[in-house]
């Protein structure tokens, strides 16, 4: 079989880098060895959504009080929960069966190996094998669970986020090692559904990755709500022998304790998966367990695209599918049947998002990364205390942060926790891509009352305009 592109991985970044490579008119074909939509579709970002959305609705449902509703004998279904959670998956697997078909791209199912230059060896469930032809290839192999040497897991008490969207019994405690956007998402789901949790953190803060103002605001609301987080600490050996799980988790003073709990989470990020898909025997290189692209994702191969989670850019499926059309693009610019090179990615311009509650979205510098950089600030904060969409919501926690250049009115980053903020965080990105400054925030009409106004809110702040604060 031959083809003008071939894809390694329907995930997020392998399946619109196929269709787009269609779009453009090239024959396509996709392999995947076991459900289109990969990790993310599958095990990763939609299902883990559906879970939050139940554990939200069992929140609201056991505060019914608050907004003048007496709902009585709230049960949560542990079971319902996992399978409608794996429902919303199997759903979304199947619209991309259909996506493909529209396109008309050939699903090669099995385990895809590059044996050389424009061919890869597919070997089926069955063992048998065969050999697909291509002028280019594009690797998205995606990543998994990391598994640290002392945390191995056995699927069962220690787990990873796969087996923890999947228990067949909720557990009556649970350690969460790592406070990723993985650690705390689940975090909150667990939590909310009763398990005791406890977040165990070998960095100084929960959620390290986002701005100290994110960080110090998430667990003070986690404790609110009865979560237990331990930083400084690192988890040096577990023992499953007996009923439960023994963690022994070591202190920044040196001391320990032994933490007992139903299970023990991984969640200390993601690895790519690079291992024997034919890198080394072909030449692409590697650095780090990442493939080593260009801006346009060339690998050190002519001919060969990698994207998504096994190169260097952010772990997010965001990124990866704009990776994706911009490998196809790039192969359609070489091909003309497309008249202009992509636009590079700008990774310092990427949305971060974080499903817990209150929710966590950011982007650009955080205020650490800013002055770092040599800028002077103009920083400005707004409550969602003093919003009226958050209060008729009875949702209070959290604040929008806005940074801001000092000399020319740049917006630098912005970084918000509270509800919803994952929807608005792109009027910051879009900002940010077209250079927009303060001014233009500022006299941009924000419909009022939303959770968004607090951008514009946070801005005047930060100039010594503030109204509603």
């Amino acid at each position: 079989m031959a083809y003008d592109v071939v894809v390694l991985g329907s995930g997020p970044g392998g399946y619109p880098a196929a269709i787009r490579a269609s779009q453009l008119g090239f024959k396509v074909a996709i392999i995947e060895k076991e459900s289109l939509g990969g990790i993310c579709l599958n095990w990763g970002c939609i299902p883990t959504k559906a879970l939050l959305k139940s554990a939200q609705v069992y929140e609201y449902m056991k505060h019914s009080t608050n907004y003048g509703i007496n709902a009585t004998g709230v049960e949560a279904d542990f079971g319902g929960v996992i399978k409608r959670s794996r429902g919303v998956a199997d759903k979304m697997s199947k619209g991309i069966q259909f996506l493909m078909k529209k396109n008309k791209i050939d699903v090669v199912m099995g385990y895809g190996k590059i044996k050389a230059k424009g061919q890869i060896e597919v070997t089926a469930a069955d063992g048998t094998t065969k050999i697909v032809e291509s002028k280019y290839i594009v690797i998205a192999t995606g990543g998994r669970s990391k598994e640290l040497p002392n945390l191995k897991q056995d699927g069962k008490k220690v787990i990873g986020y796969r087996e923890a969207m999947s228990l067949p019994t909720q557990p009556k405690s649970m350690i969460i090692v790592g406070s990723g956007a993985i650690g705390v998402e689940f975090a909150y789901f667990y939590n909310s559904l009763g398990t005791k949790v406890t977040i165990v953190e070998f960095l100084p803060r929960i959620v390290p990755v986002e701005d100290e103002d994110i960080s110090k605001e998430l667990e003070k609301q986690y404790k609110k709500q009865g979560i237990d987080i331990m930083t400084n600490a690192s988890v040096e050996s577990v023992d499953i022998s007996g009923e439960g799980v023994k963690a022994l988790v070591k202190k920044q003073d040196g001391s320990t304790v032994t933490l007992e709990a139903d299970i023990v989470l991984s969640a200390v990020g993601v690895v790519a998966n690079i291992e024997n898909i034919g890198l080394e025997e072909n030449g692409i290189k590697t650095e780090k367990g990442k493939v080593i692209v260009d801006q346009y994702q060339q690998t050190t191969v002519a001919g060969i695209y990698a994207i998504g989670d096994c190169t260097p850019g952010q772990a997010l499926a965001h990124v990866a599918s704009k990776e994706g059309i911009n490998a196809a693009e790039h192969m359609g610019y070489n091909e003309k049947k497309f008249h202009h090179l992509p636009d590079a990615m700008d990774y310092n311009n990427i949305p971060g998002c974080t499903y817990c509650s209150p929710e966590i979205a950011s982007v650009g510098y955080t205020e650490k990364a800013a002055k770092e950089a040599g800028y002077e600030l103009k920083i400005g904060k707004f409550p969602f205390m003093a919003s009226g969409k958050a209060s008729a919501a009875g949702a209070l926690e959290g604040f929008v942060k806005v940074i801001y250049d000092a000399k020319y009115g740049e917006l630098l980053g912005c970084h918000m926790i509270g509800m919803n903020v994952t929807e608005f965080i792109i009027e910051a990105v879009v900002a940010r891509k077209l250079e927009t400054t303060a001014h233009e925030i500022l006299n941009s009409s924000h419909p009022h009352p939303t959770m968004s106004e607090g951008i514009k809110e946070a801005t005047a702040a930060a100039y010594g305009e503030a109204i509603d604060i």
